[in-house]
């Protein structure tokens, strides 16, 4: 058991607030964590059928046979469990009565929403970032953390992360998909979200995905929502300031897990990875995956974006942190090149058109190892991307 970057942010919710929802992935270490963060209190799993039935059939039995202070794993199992919670909150309003973890965000979201609005704190856990896995030991070779992926018990137990991650794959789409979703063909969603891997990194053209896999732009659009809602994708929107720029509207997809992506595509090894045609793409949502943990896991909001304008300029990133606009650069090969800082040199004036008023950093990072400051931009070697500020 490691400490998680979540951690202090988990504890200083559970002061303030008297229910703490955690949420994310399966498999991302919410309830090692819940565990970990709250040892006193007492733990109920509503994954078995007869718990769940008791807290459905008699919720203010379930509620005082289980006192708080109290984790709920699993909650959203129980979604009518959420008004006597309120009612329990209400009359007793005392900060971190209740722990609740969840790996359905919507199902989650949407209990918390019609129930304990403005009574409960929430919060992401993600897969392990890389100041995370290092501390399961050295982390030196690019690719093969990039193939890995972060889920944590591939690197707690040692596990051969192929075998792992198809097998999460399998019961993500035969269970949890069942679950969330009436998807009469999972053999067609599943080759869905392979096609998805396929883009990563990319513009979404719902359309073309959906036509590729042989569904409806509105199916497309749905079973897309169903993979943001379990954290297996996130969207980057478009950085739209100027409304006078012609600016394509297009988020950008990203995988969340580069490991479950590269299994997706059929990625065997590193060494596979390094060749690929994709592992440029691959390692820009590795980025983007990194510093989304990094500002969830300390309960920032992800406020990342993407600029692509119409006729001219490109970034992969954009962060809008607390003082900067940090625009990021991300390119895949360990060698530097005079055109990789093409259109960092020219984000001050694009944040200053914008009427931005942060100040704006300009970043490179890239998979080489010398960390450097090179024409205006800060240079950030894979292995230092938890090393500087994305907050």
């Amino acid at each position: 058991m490691i400490d998680r970057v979540l951690k202090p942010a988990l504890l200083e919710a559970a002061g303030e607030s008297p229910a703490v929802a955690l949420t994310g992935p399966r498999q991302s270490g919410k309830t090692t964590l819940a565990r970990a963060a709250f040892p006193d209190h007492a733990y109920v799993s509503l994954e078995p059928l007869d718990t769940r039935e008791f807290a459905a059939s008699d919720p203010r039995g379930f509620l005082r046979t289980h006192a708080s202070p109290v984790i709920f794993d699993e909650v959203q199992r129980a979604p009518g469990l959420f008004p006597y919670l309120q009612e329990e909150i209400d009359r007793q309003p005392d900060p971190g009565r209740f722990v609740l973890t969840g790996s359905q965000h919507f199902g989650l979201s949407e209990a918390i929403s019609q129930s304990l609005a403005g009574r409960i704190a929430l919060l992401n856990l993600l897969p392990l970032s890389l100041d995370e896995l290092v501390r399961f030991g050295a982390r030196e070779d690019l690719w093969r953390v990039v193939w890995e992926g972060g889920y944590p018990r591939i690197h707690d137990r040692d596990l051969a992360a192929g075998a792992w991650l198809g097998d999460y794959l399998a019961t993500y789409v035969q269970r949890d998909v069942r679950q969330v979703l009436e998807v009469s063909n999972l053999d067609a969603f599943t080759t869905f979200v392979r096609l998805a891997a396929g883009r990563t990194a990319q513009e979404l053209n719902l359309s073309g995905l959906g036509g590729d896999a042989g569904v409806s732009h509105n199916t497309a659009r749905s079973w897309l929502s169903v993979l943001e809602a379990s954290f297996l994708i996130f969207r980057l929107p478009p950085w739209v300031r100027n409304p006078r720029k012609r600016v394509i509207k297009a988020p950008k997809l990203h995988f969340v897990d580069s490991g479950l992506a590269c299994n997706l595509l059929g990625i065997r090894s590193p060494d596979q990875l390094e060749v690929h045609p994709l592992r440029g793409a691959l390692f820009e949502s590795w980025v983007a995956s990194e510093i989304l943990k990094a500002r969830l896991h300390r309960r920032l909001p992800a406020d990342l974006f993407h600029l692509r304008e119409n006729r001219g300029a490109e970034l992969d990133l954009l962060v809008e942190a607390q003082e900067r606009i940090v625009g990021v650069e991300v390119k895949s090969g360990a060698t530097l090149s005079g055109d990789f800082f093409t259109t960092l040199r020219q984000l001050p004036d694009l944040a200053k058109a914008a009427g931005e008023g942060r100040r704006p950093v300009p970043r490179l990072v890239y998979g080489g190892d010398a960390r450097q400051d090179r024409a205006g931009a800060e240079v950030v070697p894979w292995s230092s991307i938890q090393d500087v500020p994305w907050t």
